[in-house]
Protein backbone atom coordinates (compact mmCIF):
# COMPACT_ATOMS: atom_id res chain seq x y z
CA UNK A 1 0.00 0.00 0.00
CA UNK A 2 1.56 3.25 -1.07
CA UNK A 3 1.59 6.57 0.79
CA UNK A 4 -1.46 8.02 -1.01
CA UNK A 5 -3.63 5.01 -0.28
CA UNK A 6 -2.54 5.05 3.38
CA UNK A 7 -3.49 8.73 3.66
CA UNK A 8 -6.90 8.06 2.10
CA UNK A 9 -7.51 5.17 4.50
CA UNK A 10 -6.53 7.26 7.53
CA UNK A 11 -8.76 10.14 6.44
CA UNK A 12 -11.73 7.80 5.95
CA UNK A 13 -11.17 6.40 9.45
CA UNK A 14 -10.89 9.93 10.86
CA UNK A 15 -14.14 10.96 9.19
CA UNK A 16 -15.93 7.94 10.66
CA UNK A 17 -14.72 8.80 14.16
CA UNK A 18 -15.66 12.46 13.70
CA UNK A 19 -19.12 11.51 12.44
CA UNK A 20 -19.74 9.46 15.55
CA UNK A 21 -18.75 12.33 17.83
CA UNK A 22 -20.41 15.14 15.88
CA UNK A 23 -23.47 16.86 17.22
CA UNK A 24 -25.30 16.63 13.85
CA UNK A 25 -25.64 20.25 12.80
CA UNK A 26 -28.66 20.69 10.50
CA UNK A 27 -26.77 23.02 8.14
CA UNK A 28 -23.88 20.60 7.53
CA UNK A 29 -24.31 18.25 4.57
CA UNK A 30 -22.27 15.50 3.02
CA UNK A 31 -20.71 15.98 -0.38
CA UNK A 32 -22.64 12.97 -1.73
CA UNK A 33 -25.88 14.86 -0.96
CA UNK A 34 -24.67 18.02 -2.69
CA UNK A 35 -22.83 16.78 -5.77
CA UNK A 36 -22.20 13.84 -8.06
CA UNK A 37 -19.13 12.68 -9.94
CA UNK A 38 -19.12 14.01 -13.46
CA UNK A 39 -19.70 11.21 -15.98
CA UNK A 40 -21.31 8.82 -13.49
CA UNK A 41 -24.86 8.84 -14.82
CA UNK A 42 -27.78 6.69 -15.91
CA UNK A 43 -28.80 6.09 -19.52
CA UNK A 44 -32.32 5.76 -20.90
CA UNK A 45 -33.38 2.69 -22.85
CA UNK A 46 -36.54 2.19 -24.90
CA UNK A 47 -38.07 -0.59 -26.95
CA UNK A 48 -41.25 -1.72 -28.71
CA UNK A 49 -42.86 -5.03 -27.89
CA UNK A 50 -46.01 -7.11 -27.56
CA UNK A 51 -47.93 -8.13 -24.45
CA UNK A 52 -49.89 -11.35 -24.84
CA UNK A 53 -52.26 -13.39 -22.68
CA UNK A 54 -54.73 -10.58 -21.96
CA UNK A 55 -58.31 -11.45 -21.02
CA UNK A 56 -60.01 -9.75 -23.97
CA UNK A 57 -58.66 -6.33 -23.00
CA UNK A 58 -56.07 -6.01 -25.77
CA UNK A 59 -55.90 -3.74 -28.80
CA UNK A 60 -58.79 -3.44 -31.22
CA UNK A 61 -56.85 -4.50 -34.28
CA UNK A 62 -59.21 -2.68 -36.66
CA UNK A 63 -58.00 0.60 -35.15
CA UNK A 64 -54.43 -0.51 -34.42
CA UNK A 65 -53.22 -2.40 -37.52
CA UNK A 66 -49.57 -2.23 -36.43
CA UNK A 67 -50.37 -4.70 -33.63
CA UNK A 68 -51.28 -7.37 -36.19
CA UNK A 69 -48.26 -6.46 -38.32
CA UNK A 70 -45.97 -6.83 -35.32
CA UNK A 71 -47.48 -10.20 -34.41
CA UNK A 72 -47.14 -11.43 -37.99
CA UNK A 73 -43.49 -10.35 -38.07
CA UNK A 74 -42.83 -12.11 -34.75
CA UNK A 75 -44.51 -15.32 -35.96
CA UNK A 76 -42.49 -15.20 -39.19
CA UNK A 77 -39.27 -15.19 -37.15
CA UNK A 78 -40.50 -18.42 -35.55
CA UNK A 79 -41.16 -20.00 -38.96
CA UNK A 80 -44.93 -19.40 -39.05
CA UNK A 81 -46.34 -17.47 -42.01
CA UNK A 82 -49.89 -16.12 -42.02
CA UNK A 83 -51.96 -16.74 -45.18
CA UNK A 84 -52.06 -13.79 -47.62
CA UNK A 85 -54.83 -11.35 -46.78
CA UNK A 86 -55.34 -12.76 -43.30
CA UNK A 87 -56.47 -10.17 -40.77
CA UNK A 88 -56.89 -11.85 -37.39
CA UNK A 89 -59.10 -10.02 -34.92
CA UNK A 90 -57.13 -10.40 -31.74
CA UNK A 91 -58.27 -9.30 -28.30
CA UNK A 92 -55.51 -10.72 -26.14
CA UNK A 93 -52.51 -8.87 -27.64
CA UNK A 94 -51.40 -5.27 -27.03
CA UNK A 95 -48.61 -3.19 -28.55
CA UNK A 96 -46.53 -1.56 -25.84
CA UNK A 97 -43.60 0.74 -25.28
CA UNK A 98 -40.95 -0.57 -22.90
CA UNK A 99 -38.51 1.77 -21.16
CA UNK A 100 -35.90 1.51 -18.44
CA UNK A 101 -32.89 3.26 -16.95
CA UNK A 102 -29.46 1.71 -17.25
CA UNK A 103 -27.50 2.54 -14.07
CA UNK A 104 -23.86 3.56 -14.18
CA UNK A 105 -21.25 0.77 -13.95
CA UNK A 106 -23.82 -2.01 -14.45
CA UNK A 107 -22.36 -5.11 -16.11
CA UNK A 108 -23.70 -7.66 -18.63
CA UNK A 109 -25.76 -10.36 -16.95
CA UNK A 110 -27.22 -8.09 -14.29
CA UNK A 111 -30.92 -7.22 -14.35
CA UNK A 112 -32.86 -3.96 -14.24
CA UNK A 113 -36.53 -3.04 -13.72
CA UNK A 114 -38.66 -2.10 -16.72
CA UNK A 115 -41.89 -0.16 -17.25
CA UNK A 116 -44.41 -1.25 -19.88
CA UNK A 117 -47.08 1.13 -21.27
CA UNK A 118 -49.77 0.60 -23.87
CA UNK A 119 -49.43 2.69 -27.04
CA UNK A 120 -52.69 1.67 -28.76
CA UNK A 121 -56.24 1.22 -27.42
CA UNK A 122 -55.85 -1.69 -25.03
CA UNK A 123 -58.17 -1.39 -22.02
CA UNK A 124 -55.90 -3.16 -19.55
CA UNK A 125 -52.55 -4.96 -19.39
CA UNK A 126 -53.46 -6.91 -16.25
CA UNK A 127 -52.45 -10.56 -16.51
CA UNK A 128 -50.29 -10.02 -19.60
CA UNK A 129 -46.81 -11.28 -20.43
CA UNK A 130 -44.23 -9.23 -22.31
CA UNK A 131 -42.54 -11.10 -25.14
CA UNK A 132 -38.78 -10.79 -25.76
CA UNK A 133 -38.10 -7.12 -26.44
CA UNK A 134 -34.70 -5.55 -27.22
CA UNK A 135 -34.05 -2.25 -25.42
CA UNK A 136 -31.93 0.28 -27.29
CA UNK A 137 -30.08 3.41 -26.35
CA UNK A 138 -30.12 6.65 -28.31
CA UNK A 139 -27.16 5.36 -30.32
CA UNK A 140 -29.31 2.51 -31.67
CA UNK A 141 -27.34 -0.23 -29.90
CA UNK A 142 -29.12 -2.97 -27.91
CA UNK A 143 -28.11 -2.73 -24.25
CA UNK A 144 -30.70 -5.00 -22.63
CA UNK A 145 -33.35 -7.59 -23.46
CA UNK A 146 -36.70 -7.53 -21.63
CA UNK A 147 -39.30 -10.20 -20.98
CA UNK A 148 -41.60 -11.22 -18.14
CA UNK A 149 -45.00 -11.12 -16.45
CA UNK A 150 -46.45 -7.68 -15.79
CA UNK A 151 -47.43 -6.31 -12.40
CA UNK A 152 -50.34 -3.89 -12.96
CA UNK A 153 -51.71 -1.90 -10.04
CA UNK A 154 -54.62 -0.43 -11.97
CA UNK A 155 -57.99 -2.08 -12.48
CA UNK A 156 -60.95 -1.31 -14.72
CA UNK A 157 -64.46 -2.71 -15.24
CA UNK A 158 -67.15 -1.74 -17.75
CA UNK A 159 -70.83 -2.67 -18.03
CA UNK A 160 -72.92 -3.14 -21.16
CA UNK A 161 -74.68 0.19 -20.66
CA UNK A 162 -71.38 2.05 -20.99
CA UNK A 163 -70.78 2.72 -17.29
CA UNK A 164 -67.27 1.92 -16.09
CA UNK A 165 -65.03 2.15 -13.06
CA UNK A 166 -61.25 2.61 -13.26
CA UNK A 167 -58.80 2.48 -10.36
CA UNK A 168 -55.30 3.87 -10.99
CA UNK A 169 -53.96 3.19 -14.52
CA UNK A 170 -54.54 -0.35 -15.85
CA UNK A 171 -52.70 0.31 -19.13
CA UNK A 172 -49.25 0.57 -17.54
CA UNK A 173 -47.25 -1.93 -15.49
CA UNK A 174 -43.80 -2.93 -14.31
CA UNK A 175 -41.62 -6.02 -14.42
CA UNK A 176 -39.09 -6.10 -11.55
CA UNK A 177 -35.73 -7.36 -12.83
CA UNK A 178 -37.47 -7.78 -16.16
CA UNK A 179 -34.50 -6.95 -18.40
CA UNK A 180 -31.07 -8.55 -18.62
CA UNK A 181 -28.18 -6.25 -19.47
CA UNK A 182 -26.32 -7.35 -22.61
CA UNK A 183 -23.88 -4.47 -23.09
CA UNK A 184 -22.02 -2.20 -20.67
CA UNK A 185 -21.80 1.54 -21.24
CA UNK A 186 -18.19 2.76 -21.52
CA UNK A 187 -17.19 4.94 -18.58
CA UNK A 188 -14.51 7.61 -18.30
CA UNK A 189 -14.45 7.35 -14.51
CA UNK A 190 -10.86 6.03 -14.34
CA UNK A 191 -9.50 8.17 -17.19
CA UNK A 192 -7.20 11.13 -16.66
CA UNK A 193 -5.46 12.43 -13.57
CA UNK A 194 -8.49 14.30 -12.17
CA UNK A 195 -12.24 14.11 -11.76
CA UNK A 196 -14.99 16.70 -11.50
CA UNK A 197 -17.71 17.03 -8.89
CA UNK A 198 -20.92 18.55 -10.25
CA UNK A 199 -23.21 20.30 -7.77
CA UNK A 200 -26.89 19.44 -7.97
CA UNK A 201 -27.75 23.14 -7.64
CA UNK A 202 -25.46 25.76 -9.11
CA UNK A 203 -24.07 28.06 -6.42
CA UNK A 204 -20.75 29.94 -6.41
CA UNK A 205 -20.57 29.95 -2.62
CA UNK A 206 -21.07 26.20 -2.31
CA UNK A 207 -18.52 25.51 -5.06
CA UNK A 208 -15.95 27.70 -3.30
CA UNK A 209 -16.58 26.07 0.07
CA UNK A 210 -16.39 22.58 -1.44
CA UNK A 211 -12.99 23.28 -3.02
CA UNK A 212 -11.73 24.77 0.25
CA UNK A 213 -13.00 21.77 2.24
CA UNK A 214 -11.22 19.30 -0.05
CA UNK A 215 -8.00 21.33 0.10
CA UNK A 216 -8.26 21.34 3.88
CA UNK A 217 -8.33 17.52 3.97
CA UNK A 218 -6.04 16.62 1.06
CA UNK A 219 -3.67 19.56 0.94
CA UNK A 220 -3.41 22.80 -0.98
CA UNK A 221 -4.14 22.82 -4.73
CA UNK A 222 -5.92 19.44 -4.55
CA UNK A 223 -9.17 21.00 -5.76
CA UNK A 224 -10.25 24.09 -7.64
CA UNK A 225 -13.70 25.50 -8.37
CA UNK A 226 -14.22 25.73 -12.14
CA UNK A 227 -17.59 27.47 -12.10
CA UNK A 228 -20.79 27.60 -10.03
CA UNK A 229 -21.44 23.91 -10.67
CA UNK A 230 -18.10 22.11 -11.10
CA UNK A 231 -15.14 21.50 -8.80
CA UNK A 232 -12.13 19.71 -10.31
CA UNK A 233 -10.12 17.45 -8.00
CA UNK A 234 -6.79 15.74 -8.60
CA UNK A 235 -7.30 11.98 -8.32
CA UNK A 236 -5.08 8.87 -8.32
CA UNK A 237 -4.78 6.99 -11.61
CA UNK A 238 -5.13 3.50 -10.11
CA UNK A 239 -8.78 2.34 -10.25
CA UNK A 240 -8.78 0.85 -6.75
CA UNK A 241 -7.29 3.99 -5.24
CA UNK A 242 -9.73 6.18 -7.18
CA UNK A 243 -12.74 4.32 -5.76
CA UNK A 244 -11.44 4.82 -2.20
CA UNK A 245 -10.65 8.43 -3.07
CA UNK A 246 -14.23 9.13 -4.21
CA UNK A 247 -15.51 7.42 -1.07
CA UNK A 248 -13.46 9.89 0.95
CA UNK A 249 -14.80 12.86 -1.00
CA UNK A 250 -18.43 11.73 -0.66
CA UNK A 251 -18.24 11.61 3.12
CA UNK A 252 -16.70 15.05 3.61
CA UNK A 253 -19.08 17.49 5.28
CA UNK A 254 -19.47 21.21 4.70
CA UNK A 255 -21.95 24.03 5.10
CA UNK A 256 -23.42 24.79 1.65
CA UNK A 257 -24.21 28.32 0.55
CA UNK A 258 -27.63 29.60 1.51
CA UNK A 259 -30.26 29.72 -1.23
CA UNK A 260 -31.34 32.99 -2.80
CA UNK A 261 -34.47 34.69 -1.52
CA UNK A 262 -37.39 33.24 -3.48
CA UNK A 263 -41.15 33.02 -3.23
CA UNK A 264 -42.53 30.03 -5.15
CA UNK A 265 -46.20 30.08 -6.14
CA UNK A 266 -47.98 27.08 -7.67
CA UNK A 267 -50.83 28.64 -9.62
CA UNK A 268 -52.63 25.30 -10.03
CA UNK A 269 -52.73 24.17 -6.40
CA UNK A 270 -52.45 27.51 -4.61
CA UNK A 271 -49.32 26.40 -2.75
CA UNK A 272 -47.03 29.23 -1.64
CA UNK A 273 -43.51 28.61 -0.34
CA UNK A 274 -41.54 31.53 1.10
CA UNK A 275 -37.79 31.21 1.56
CA UNK A 276 -36.04 32.07 4.80
CA UNK A 277 -34.19 35.09 3.35
CA UNK A 278 -37.25 36.86 1.98
CA UNK A 279 -37.43 40.42 3.31
CA UNK A 280 -39.97 43.21 2.93
CA UNK A 281 -39.37 46.96 2.94
CA UNK A 282 -41.69 49.23 4.95
CA UNK A 283 -45.18 48.86 3.49
CA UNK A 284 -48.80 49.05 4.67
CA UNK A 285 -51.17 46.37 3.37
CA UNK A 286 -54.96 46.23 3.55
CA UNK A 287 -56.72 43.30 1.93
CA UNK A 288 -60.46 42.73 1.88
CA UNK A 289 -63.01 40.83 -0.17
CA UNK A 290 -66.29 41.84 -1.77
CA UNK A 291 -68.99 39.16 -2.21
CA UNK A 292 -71.95 39.71 -4.51
CA UNK A 293 -74.79 37.16 -4.28
CA UNK A 294 -77.59 37.12 -6.86
CA UNK A 295 -80.58 34.93 -6.01
CA UNK A 296 -83.46 34.38 -8.40
CA UNK A 297 -86.73 32.53 -7.64
CA UNK A 298 -89.87 31.83 -9.64
CA UNK A 299 -93.10 32.98 -7.97
CA UNK A 300 -96.65 32.18 -8.98
CA UNK A 301 -98.99 35.09 -9.80
CA UNK A 302 -102.73 34.28 -9.79
CA UNK A 303 -105.62 36.53 -10.90
CA UNK A 304 -108.13 37.90 -8.36
CA UNK A 305 -111.12 35.78 -7.50
CA UNK A 306 -113.59 38.13 -9.29
CA UNK A 307 -111.44 38.85 -12.35
CA UNK A 308 -112.49 37.59 -15.75
CA UNK A 309 -110.08 36.16 -18.32
CA UNK A 310 -107.13 36.14 -15.97
CA UNK A 311 -104.49 33.38 -16.08
CA UNK A 312 -101.99 32.01 -13.61
CA UNK A 313 -98.40 32.86 -14.57
CA UNK A 314 -94.91 32.58 -13.06
CA UNK A 315 -92.82 35.70 -12.59
CA UNK A 316 -89.14 35.93 -11.65
CA UNK A 317 -88.25 37.40 -8.27
CA UNK A 318 -84.57 38.46 -8.04
CA UNK A 319 -82.61 39.65 -5.03
CA UNK A 320 -79.06 40.99 -4.84
CA UNK A 321 -76.98 40.93 -1.67
CA UNK A 322 -73.57 42.63 -1.37
CA UNK A 323 -71.29 41.82 1.55
CA UNK A 324 -67.85 43.22 2.23
CA UNK A 325 -65.73 41.62 4.92
CA UNK A 326 -64.07 43.97 7.32
CA UNK A 327 -60.31 44.01 6.76
CA UNK A 328 -57.52 45.38 8.88
CA UNK A 329 -54.44 47.13 7.64
CA UNK A 330 -51.12 45.77 8.81
CA UNK A 331 -47.70 47.37 8.59
CA UNK A 332 -44.44 45.74 7.54
CA UNK A 333 -41.47 47.23 9.35
CA UNK A 334 -38.01 47.46 7.69
CA UNK A 335 -36.32 44.07 7.26
CA UNK A 336 -39.35 41.97 8.20
CA UNK A 337 -38.51 38.26 8.50
CA UNK A 338 -40.40 35.24 7.19
CA UNK A 339 -41.95 34.53 10.59
CA UNK A 340 -43.35 38.06 10.81
CA UNK A 341 -44.76 37.91 7.27
CA UNK A 342 -46.65 34.70 8.02
CA UNK A 343 -47.93 36.04 11.34
CA UNK A 344 -49.20 39.27 9.76
CA UNK A 345 -50.98 37.43 6.93
CA UNK A 346 -52.59 34.98 9.37
CA UNK A 347 -53.91 37.86 11.48
CA UNK A 348 -56.13 39.04 8.64
CA UNK A 349 -57.19 35.49 7.78
CA UNK A 350 -55.82 35.53 4.25
CA UNK A 351 -56.33 32.39 2.18
CA UNK A 352 -53.61 31.13 -0.21
CA UNK A 353 -55.20 33.04 -3.07
CA UNK A 354 -55.22 36.21 -0.99
CA UNK A 355 -51.57 35.67 -0.03
CA UNK A 356 -50.62 35.44 -3.70
CA UNK A 357 -52.37 38.74 -4.40
CA UNK A 358 -50.60 40.40 -1.45
CA UNK A 359 -47.17 39.16 -2.54
CA UNK A 360 -47.70 40.28 -6.14
CA UNK A 361 -48.79 43.71 -4.95
CA UNK A 362 -45.73 43.99 -2.69
CA UNK A 363 -43.45 43.12 -5.59
CA UNK A 364 -45.08 45.71 -7.86
CA UNK A 365 -44.62 48.27 -5.09
CA UNK A 366 -40.92 47.38 -4.88
CA UNK A 367 -41.25 46.28 -1.27
CA UNK A 368 -40.67 42.53 -1.74
CA UNK A 369 -36.95 41.72 -1.87
CA UNK A 370 -37.11 38.27 -3.43
CA UNK A 371 -37.70 36.49 -6.71
CA UNK A 372 -41.40 35.82 -7.25
CA UNK A 373 -41.57 32.59 -9.24
CA UNK A 374 -44.91 31.25 -10.53
CA UNK A 375 -44.92 27.61 -11.65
Amino acid sequence: MNVLLQRIASLVLGLAVAAGAADGSAATQRVKDLASVDGVRTNQLVGYGLVVGLDGSGDQTSQAPFTVQSLASWLKQLGITLPPGANPQLKNVAAVAVHAELPAFIKPGQTIDITVSSIANAKSLRGGTLLVTPLRGLDGQVYAVAQGNLIVNGFGAQANDGSKVTINVPTSGRVPNGATVERAVPSSFAAGDSLALSLHSADFTTATRLAARINQELGADSAAAVDATSVRVRAPADANQRVAFVSLLENLELDPGEAAARVIINSRTGTVVIGDHVRVSPAAVSHGSLTVTIKEEQRVSQPNALSQGGTTVTVPDSSIDVQQKASRMFLFEPGVSLDEIVRAVNQVGAAPGDLVAILEALQQAGALHAQLIVI
